[in-house]
């Protein structure tokens, strides 16, 4: 009921008064999760390490250790075991797969790893391998797509919110050079992403790109915080969740532009006559105007990845996680990150003041102020 008023009604909540709350409760999140992955690591799956990696299914529940026992003595190295789905009778085997070994001598172990289990036959579900050349191939070109996510963003908001087109794209045309120099250098994909990555922000920042400025940081906030909470849980990092973190993104971003799109109609319809224009009213007005949005949009994507999280089985299990953790941690950036920090940017007059005011005054009914 209370919910059902929310929608209906305006509230006059005052986010920007807890928006230190919000910021300190952000940074430990990001301390968190940046030790998590510094310390504990990232569980690449085999689409990422290479490998090889099997579903099985026994007739009885098996113990895991007695499992790798006899893959050990079958001759399969760097043995993960994971138990798969509900019961002991599931299970997923990942090893490495040295570059002398082929698949059909990978197979051949598993099944001599499995006959040698007497009294519990098995069944291979799902057998899956990639070389490790391959896996590397696939994590430098999942980072490279973040960049360039995180590239275009910055283009179409300060295009699309600030007027400055050419700006935008002059930045990403040396942004995207300067990564190709860099990797005519030999420099490691790691370190050319964040390289440039950290160079868009400074630009950014140099060039007065505020509302691209705070969506990157609130899209970066997001993508971290979600990977350190999948470190923190062990979870497998592969294509799946890659995936899901790329969509992440995008809602996201689009939850960031519909406050911001408020925030730039609200400035539009301040008087042209004032010197100053009182950004903590128009940033809370904007929320609020926009919270019944944002809650139902949550809301109903949350209750799609729960249902896919419990009822999708376990190939979408991880997928439906990340999806889960980072439409929570983008739904609270986008309240209180990503808007907040438009107080904190010291906006000029020249970009409250944006040339589609007259005319969305104009369609108001509203009066054209003379020079």
């Amino acid at each position: 009921m209370r919910l059902a008023c929310l929608c209906n009604t305006v509230p006059s909540f005052d986010f920007i008064r807890f928006r230190y709350i919000g910021y300190g409760l952000s940074a430990l999140l990001i301390v968190v999760s940046v030790a998590a992955v510094l310390l504990g690591g990232l569980r690449y799956g085999v689409d990422f390490a290479g490998g090889a990696m099997v579903q099985l299914d026994f007739e009885r529940p098996i113990d895991g250790t007695v499992l790798k026992e006899r893959f050990v003595s079958a001759g399969l190295s760097g043995l993960t075991v994971q138990q798969f789905g509900a019961g002991k009778t599931g299970w997923l085997v990942r090893f490495a797969l040295p570059t002398d070994m082929t698949n059909e001598r990978a197979y051949t172990a598993v099944v001599r790893a499995l006959q040698s289990i007497e009294g519990n036959q098995a069944a291979i579900l799902r057998q899956e391998t990639v070389g490790p050349k391959v896996g590397e191939n696939l994590r430098c070109a999942a980072l490279e797509a973040f960049f360039y996510v995180m590239l275009l963003t910055a283009v179409y908001l300060s295009g699309r919110f600030e007027h400055r087109w050419g700006v935008a794209g002059l930045m990403a045309a040396c942004l995207g050079g300067g990564m190709f120099l860099l990797g005519l250098c030999g420099l490691a994909m790691p370190i050319r992403v964040s390289a440039c990555l950290l160079l868009t922000f400074a630009l950014c920042a140099v060039l007065r790109l505020h509302f691209a400025l705070g969506a990157l940081a609130g899209l970066l906030h997001d993508v971290c915080v979600t990977v350190g909470l999948l470190a923190l849980l062990h979870k497998d990092f592969d294509l799946s969740v890659a995936a899901a973190l790329l969509m992440l993104v995008g809602y996201s971003l689009n939850d960031t532009i519909v406050v911001y799109d408020r925030i730039r109609e609200n400035l539009a319809q301040a008087q042209p006559g004032k010197n100053a224009v009182d950004m903590r009213s128009i940033i809370n007005q904007s929320l609020n105007q926009t919270l019944s949005r944002t809650l139902m949009t949550s809301i109903t994507t949350l209750a799609a990845c729960t249902s896919l999280f419990l009822l999708g089985g376990g190939v979408i299990h991880d997928f439906a996680l990340t999806m889960l953790i980072g439409v929570l941690v983008g739904t609270l950036s986008s309240v209180f990150v990503s808007a907040p920090l438009l107080l904190h940017l010291d906006m000029p007059a020249r970009q409250l003041s944006f040339p589609g005011r007259r005319a969305s005054s104009a369609a108001r009914g509203g009066r054209r102020t003379p020079k």
